[in-house]
């Protein structure tokens, strides 16, 4: 049988990885708010790992309850066409029409019952995760906003005023904050993914492409910036 260690995320790994992207920030920028920003995403990360985790296990509690309510209800149904059966007897051929027309809405408004029961669950968790998702999308934006300003133009030394952004980053400096920004957006698409791994849910698994739909075109605009710095390298 194959290995199936490499065909599924590791939270664990995904979690060392954003430790060795901090303390790689911190070595070279420990005094950027790009530091912050990685702290507070393994902060997130840590939280969606474990939220991950605990959504993949049935929730017992709903379910009991789910089972329950639809004993409760199966109970009804039969004591119901108990008596109406015993009625039958007495009542004229318009009454036995009506009972049974009460009897058939009576047991579809039970079969609405009972879906909305088993569904709960997975209703609560999508709701959830929905919210978790949030979190990580501004996160994404977050990240894109630090590197708004870290034009690769900087390096020309072109003419500045009073409104410019501080730059002080060389080209190398500048490409590596570029790099960690890059990485960051994959490792929040990474973390999302989590979730529609663990948690097979439609609306949830649009959600996930969402985000990393998201992460991938805020990287690509970073690609570029790259792209730019290395082109400006070699043409001196």
């Amino acid at each position: 049988m194959a290995d199936q260690a490499y065909q599924h995320l590791r939270s664990d790994r995904i979690l060392a990885t954003l430790d060795k992207l901090q303390a790689r920030i911190n070595a070279r920028f420990p005094e950027a708010g790009l530091a912050k920003v990685c702290a507070d995403l393994i902060e997130t990360a840590r939280f969606t790992a474990r939220d991950a985790a605990r959504l993949a296990r049935p929730a017992w509690g709903w379910r009991i309850l789910s089972l329950t309510l639809i004993a409760l209800g199966v109970v009804a149904q039969i004591f119901a066409f108990r008596f109406l059966h015993v009625e039958n007897a007495t009542l004229s051929a318009p009454e036995v029409v009506q009972g049974l027309e009460a009897a058939v809405n009576l047991l579809i408004l039970f079969g609405g019952a009972v879906w909305f029961v088993l569904t709960l669950e997975e209703r609560t968790k999508r709701r959830h995760v929905l919210d978790s998702l949030h979190r990580l999308r501004s996160l994404a934006h977050v990240i894109d906003m630090h590197q708004l300003t870290k034009d690769p133009t900087i390096v020309l030394d072109s003419q500045r005023t009073h409104a410019s952004p501080e730059r002080t980053m060389s080209q190398f400096e500048l490409t590596r904050y570029l790099d960690y920004c890059s990485e960051m957006l994959a490792l929040i698409g990474k973390l999302a993914a989590l979730y529609a791994e663990r948690m097979r849910d439609g609306v949830v698994v649009d959600a996930v492409n969402d985000i990393e739909n998201l992460t991938t075109s805020l990287g690509r605009k970073i690609w570029q910036k790259i792209t730019i710095l290395s082109a400006l390298n070699e043409s001196r």
